[in-house]
């Protein structure tokens, strides 16, 4: 029998039953539709931390502080600060593959000006940090190399302090207060988001390192120094020679530990990325259950089917059918059925997302290959739970088949 004609059987012989071909399905559905949406909200976390952190710059690595221990107890990364702007030089003269460099000297201070006053974070940067940062101005203008040398006192805002600060103004040209310092704002930056770790970053006032350095801080060291290669591909070879360079200035011995961490970014991304994809596997598992429990109601219906049409199965026999077209129809209709639930579970599924998506607010895709994966799936579990009961018609005995009552 051609196989066109085996599924246009199975059709039918589907369709005499609707409802009990429905309740079949409906494991199928569930199953199908409840992977979906598992795997779109673990997709979603892992684009969405993905976005956050390509949001924190281009290309970049950050060089921090090391840590430091006493008493044979690690007081944790950050504690033992020996970066300078002079190492920051170094890697900026004597890099290779470094592209763009940037001290940042971190501190925080009540910022008073236009309506009121707001704690903030003032980070005092180079002219490249915007370029490294992937930052872009919402208005107004950034400080020039001539601002950074003469320690300038102008600033550029993050949205947030721009808002708690002059809200329904425009800040540039408006002069700010820091530590009794005043200082004039020349620029306000694009919205920035989230960090994946929740903080915001446009809660900044960006300013001259120099100008943070000497007159609002006073810091000897510097937090942590920022540092872009022209192309992904330099980013290994980069973060080599920023280590060799931080050994050579810190005079460190070869058998020294580093006494600073250098994060690469992408790094980053792929530890994150691994997380989520362990979590959404572990969704889809779960949902996946489901999916069995649909194969088990149609091997249990296609069982129930097969005593039902003995007297059908012996009359094909006898009239010249094989065991084989036999084990091939049944079989069909156990995938036709697996097959269609799991085109009704995709819609559920993608109907789902939109729905988890718009109640919870968080990010939800589903891919292409989720999609045929489910699938292929479904049309498995057909073939898988269908092949026993298919096997059994198969091996009926015509005469016997014909007596059945």
């Amino acid at each position: 029998m051609r196989p066109f004609r085996l599924v246009k059987v199975a059709g039918k012989s589907i369709l005499k039953n609707k409802m009990r071909t429905l309740l079949t399905m409906l494991g199928i559905i569930i199953g199908v539709g409840a992977v979906l949406v598992m795997v779109a909200v673990g997709d979603g976390a892992k684009s969405q931390i993905e976005n956050q952190i390509r949001n924190l710059g281009s290309n970049m690595l950050v060089v921090t502080p090391g840590s430091s221990s006493a008493g044979g107890v690690s007081r944790g990364s950050g504690s033992f600060n020996r970066l300078s702007l002079e190492d920051a030089e170094k890697i900026r003269n004597e890099s290779v593959f470094v592209s763009m460099v940037s001290p940042v000297v971190t501190t925080f201070s009540q910022i008073i000006g236009g309506s009121g006053n707001w704690r903030a974070r003032l980070n005092g940067v180079d002219v490249d940090y915007l370029l490294i940062r992937d930052w872009d101005l919402a208005s107004g203008s950034w400080f020039t190399p001539q601002d950074v040398r003469s320690g300038k006192k102008v600033a550029v805002l993050g949205t947030t302090v721009a808002d708690k600060l002059f809200s329904g103004q425009d800040p540039v040209g408006q002069t700010i207060q820091i530590r009794n310092v005043p200082v004039q704002v020349i620029g306000v930056l694009e919205p920035k988001g989230q960090t994946p770790e929740g903080s915001d970053q446009d809660d900044v006032v960006l300013a001259p390192y120099t100008t943070v350095q000497q007159r609002l801080s006073r810091f000897r060291f510097i937090s942590q120094i920022l540092v872009s290669t022209s192309n992904q591909n330099d980013i290994p070879a980069a973060q080599e020679e920023i280590n060799q360079i931080l050994r050579e200035s810190h005079g460190l011995a070869q058998f020294e530990e580093n006494d600073f961490e250098v994060k690469n970014q992408t790094q980053l991304a792929d530890a994150a990325s691994g997380t989520t994809e362990v979590m959404t596997l572990l969704l889809a598992a779960i949902a996946s259950i489901s999916l069995l429990v649909g194969g088990i109601g149609i091997m249990n219906i296609m069982l129930v089917s097969v005593t039902e049409r003995t007297r059908e199965i012996g009359i094909r026999m006898a009239i010249g059918a094989r065991g084989s077209d036999v084990l091939v129809q049944f079989l069909i209709e156990a995938i036709v059925m697996s097959v269609l639930g799991g085109a009704i579970g995709v819609a559920v599924g993608f109907g789902g997302a939109a729905l988890v998506a718009n109640i919870t607010g968080w990010s939800t895709v589903v891919e292409p290959n989720t999609v045929i994966v489910a699938l292929v799936f479904s049309a498995a579990v057909g073939i898988f739970f269908g092949f026993y009961p298919a096997r059994k018609a198969a091996a009926m005995n015509p005469i016997d088949a014909l007596r059945f009552e």
